[in-house]
């Protein structure tokens, strides 16, 4: 991506990208999401271009859960902040039976029921679209578990003191960094009962060791689910690395952003150029 015209795509570096083929084959599904020249425009010159062995075991991975996926559906969804996952919420909202939010993104939707979540990171200008999502949810009888008790500290540490608490009673001064043993024992059991399971984001600061039961416990009990698993995203793929799962989760995505639009429904330049849609 440092070639000059690479991210805008210019035709004449697409051009000699393509000069340097007779075929062109799109494997990096991490990066079909962009309509840069080494993913779109060298396809569109190229004499022959077509889509890699990953690309179409990652397409076929993620039409079974776009398509007609085996239900009960389970869409878990963590990270940092909802305005980067809005429109994947909001799309995941119409095709999922149960969708569990977490880290920052759950803390959102803690206050948007009203529960103080102290010094936690949210999005407080994002509360009215959270709560339009509850909301939904309840009208199209899709359930949104959120935490019932946390695990707090008053610093963003490896070394601060953690305290697990009942959700309604985190101090202004106290920072949510993971879900506590009763939420995670609860969410346990409905992945369990899930015949479809998508997997992206975390539920806490699990690189800290103080932190990292909760994500400890969703992995295990993912691992152990006899449904169709499918798991993405950086943070995703090294919690999978840490608590030792990879070969239990039924499919892991090489795409963070790739997975997310493609679950969002958009239709990705790279994919889109070859004539997948």
């Amino acid at each position: 991506r440092f070639n000059k015209g690479e991210k805008k795509n210019e035709a004449a570096l697409a051009e000699k990208y393509a000069a340097l083929c007779d075929v062109f084959v799109s494997d990096g599904f991490g990066v079909v999401h962009r309509a840069q020249a080494s993913t779109y425009g060298v396809a569109e010159k190229a004499k022959v271009a077509v889509a890699g062995l990953l690309v179409q075991q990652e397409v076929e991975a993620l039409e079974k859960i776009v398509k007609n996926p085996a239900r009960p559906l389970l869409a878990i969804v963590g990270g940092s902040k909802v305005s980067t996952k809005l429109l994947v919420l909001q799309s995941l909202l119409e095709k999922v039976d149960t969708l569990i939010p977490g880290g920052g993104i759950a803390n959102t939707f803690l206050a948007a029921e009203g529960i103080n979540v102290g010094a936690s990171l949210y999005e407080p200008d994002l509360i009215n679209d959270a709560r339009a999502m509850l909301s939904k949810a309840r009208d199209r009888g899709v359930n949104i578990p959120l935490p019932v008790d946390v695990v707090v500290a008053t610093e963003f540490s490896a070394d601060a003191k953690a305290i697990i608490k009942n959700v309604e009673d985190v101090a202004d001064n106290e920072m949510i960094l993971d879900i506590g043993p009763k939420t995670a024992e609860n969410y346990a059991r409905i992945i369990a009962e899930m015949k479809t399971v998508v997997w992206n984001g975390p539920v806490g600061v699990f690189e800290m060791a103080p932190f990292a039961a909760g994500t400890k416990a969703l992995s295990e009990a993912i691992a152990a689910c006899p449904g169709f698993t499918f798991a993405g995203g950086g943070d995703t793929i090294a919690a999978i690395g840490q608590f030792g799962i990879e070969d239990k989760v039924d499919y892991i995505s090489t795409g963070g952003g790739s997975m997310l639009e493609y679950l969002e429904g958009k239709k990705l330049p790279g994919l889109d150029i070859l004539g997948a849609y």
